[in-house]
């Protein structure tokens, strides 16, 4: 359960509170119906039927209490202040060069919730968010990361 802040941005909060309106609108009802019809069709609720709606209501509802916790735990990031910050901060969209293929990547930091890295957002608790936080342009942070020790050099903070 979550029982501390969790920085999310405005869009990131939208997003589960819409999940979580779907789960509890349109989820929650299709596995109540699941479980209705299996113990209907059969005189014994001990078939595979029947289990696998049971299972699958536990997960719906476990995920359902995991986003309300969120949402009542959530703390907004200040994404214009972050952008107008000469330091990285949570919400700071940062562009650095990679030392071990040259190339360019560009990152979000954000909260572990709707962190992303498919979609450029980084957790500020991942180790590359960790390094990140807190240095500025030009700045070089030396990364552990699955394939060894990079070197990221900060080519742009906004």
């Amino acid at each position: 359960m979550i029982d501390k802040a969790q920085p999310i941005t405005r869009e990131g909060l939208r997003r589960i509170e819409e999940e979580l309106h779907q789960l509890e609108t349109v989820k929650r009802p299709e596995v109540a119906d699941k479980i209705r019809e299996a113990k209907e069709l059969l005189s014994t609720p001990n078939d595979a039927e029947y289990e696998d709606a049971k299972n699958e209501q536990a997960m719906v509802e476990g995920r359902i209490q995991q986003l309300q916790a969120l949402i009542q735990n959530a703390e907004i990031i200040d994404e214009a202040g972050a952008h107008k910050s000469k330091l990285i901060v949570l919400g700071s969209t940062v562009k650095v060069k990679s030392s071990d293929d040259g190339k360019n990547h560009e990152y979000t930091i954000v909260g572990p919730a709707e962190a992303d890295p498919r979609e450029g957002k980084i957790s500020h608790e991942s180790p590359v968010g960790r390094a990140l936080i807190g240095k500025k342009l030009h700045d070089e942070v030396k990364v552990n990361v699955p394939k060894g020790i990079v070197t990221l050099k900060v080519t742009k903070v906004g």
